[in-house]
């Protein structure tokens, strides 16, 4: 594990939840894990789905040892009880990355039929940081009044757009911007381009776009 405990008489860690489901997109969870690593006043808790797994070892090439080595603690998908499974274990944030359309319909209809499905319902009845970084295209009707009801009860719908702005050089820098925007959405601030205007953008154009 990357941390040691906390003292009984030292503040807690601020607790952020990472499940990853059987979506495509593995490696926005396990980003937001790499990089939550270097934040000491940060404690992971990982639920992964067994189509979560699948993911990792067809998109990723990533083992389980190695991914579970990532989180401070690791829970099993159905382990209804878990820690994470009652509002009295005090957590800040959970984020879903990815979160599958069957993960979200279950979350929006608030069925807990899993440890990350009741995760998810235990932080939008405590009124807890919630969000579901949603992967499908095109939405078919059921996906977007599901979405609607997940934002209605206070979760933050987030697909993982890429951006250009920034002008990125790599499929990793893409994917980071999306990560570091979804942990700022989670409550951890990590330093991320910022969009500065087109006044700004024109001061000092990308050396890597050809004149049109």
């Amino acid at each position: 594990m990357k941390k040691s405990s906390l003292t009984s008489n030292s503040p807690r860690q601020r607790r952020i939840v990472i499940a990853i489901t059987g979506a495509t997109g593995a490696c926005y969870g396990v980003r937001c894990l790499e990089l939550l690593q270097d934040q000491p006043e940060v404690e992971t808790h990982l639920v992964i789905s067994p189509a979560g797994w699948l993911n990792i070892q067809h998109e990723l090439a990533r083992s389980r040892d190695e991914i579970r080595a990532l989180a401070d603690t690791v829970h099993a998908f159905k382990d209804i009880g878990s820690t994470l499974a009652s509002g009295s274990f005090p957590i800040d944030a959970m984020v879903v990355a990815p979160c599958s359309m069957r993960s979200l319909a279950s979350i929006a209809h608030g069925l807990a039929d899993n440890l990350i499905t009741r995760a998810a319902d235990v932080t939008l009845k405590e009124r807890r940081k919630l969000v579901l970084v949603v992967r499908e295209t095109p939405f078919n009707l059921a996906h977007l009044r599901n979405m609607t009801a997940a934002t209605e009860m206070g979760a933050v719908v987030f697909p993982p757009l890429p951006a250009f702005y920034f002008h990125p050089q790599n499929v990793q820098e893409l994917i980071d911007h999306s990560v570091l925007r979804i942990l700022a959405h989670a409550g951890v601030e990590l330093p991320a381009p910022e969009w500065q205007g087109l006044a700004e953008a024109a001061k000092n154009p990308s050396p890597n776009l050809s004149e049109s």
